[in-house]
């Protein structure tokens, strides 16, 4: 479901999709092809899965990234993936269910988890900041050794590259778990 956004933010698409039992591996060829294909569409940047550990519910979370909301709704509404979803319904099991958020949002999304309005800001603003903190310490601590040889402008990107990666893939989702009754305490009821 697309709605309106802020044009000039990049912007996230969670989707997840059920694989029927025994299609995983041609359920795996599609998603190379269809990533082929999204690849070719403008802003495209970038795409992760995840893939299911519970094979008694196959359920692939894909995380699409683009540099903003148009070429996402682009890339959503083209022909060409119109296609790729026809070849993909032998595969899975009713629909595709996508989630589109933009800026903080996405940090504060885990798979599997129903979709609901993104926490309070001041609570994002709070988590973000103690997680911004810690990792620049840890890798400032252990990486700015090695790259003292460096201009200054590199070993910012540097650091600030490392921080980005650590703090998307593997700080914010482990600590939105972490304090998920504090960011979504409607969750509770």
């Amino acid at each position: 479901m697309l709605c309106v956004m802020d044009e000039n933010l990049p912007v996230t698409a969670i989707i997840s999709q059920v694989v029927k039992p025994g299609y995983e591996e041609a359920y795996e060829q599609w998603q190379k092809d269809i990533t082929v294909a999204a690849h070719q569409f403008e802003g495209h940047a970038g795409v992760n899965i995840i893939r299911p550990h519970d094979h008694t519910y196959p359920e692939y979370v894909i995380i699409l990234r683009f540099d903003h909301y148009q070429n996402l709704k682009t890339w959503i509404e083209s022909d060409v993936r119109k296609y790729w979803l026809d070849r993909a319904k032998p595969l899975i099991q009713g629909s595709e269910k996508v989630q589109v958020l933009q800026g903080l949002e996405a940090w504060f999304t885990l798979p599997g988890r129903p979709t609901q309005a993104p926490p309070a800001r001041y609570k994002m603003a709070i988590l973000t900041s103690i997680a911004v903190y810690l990792v620049s310490l840890i890798v400032g601590y252990f990486f700015s050794g090695f790259l003292v040889s460096l201009p200054i402008w590199l070993q910012s990107l540097v650091l600030i590259s490392l921080s980005v990666v650590l703090l998307t893939y593997f700080v914010m989702p482990r600590l939105t778990r972490v304090f998920y009754r504090w960011l979504y305490p409607q969750a509770r009821k």
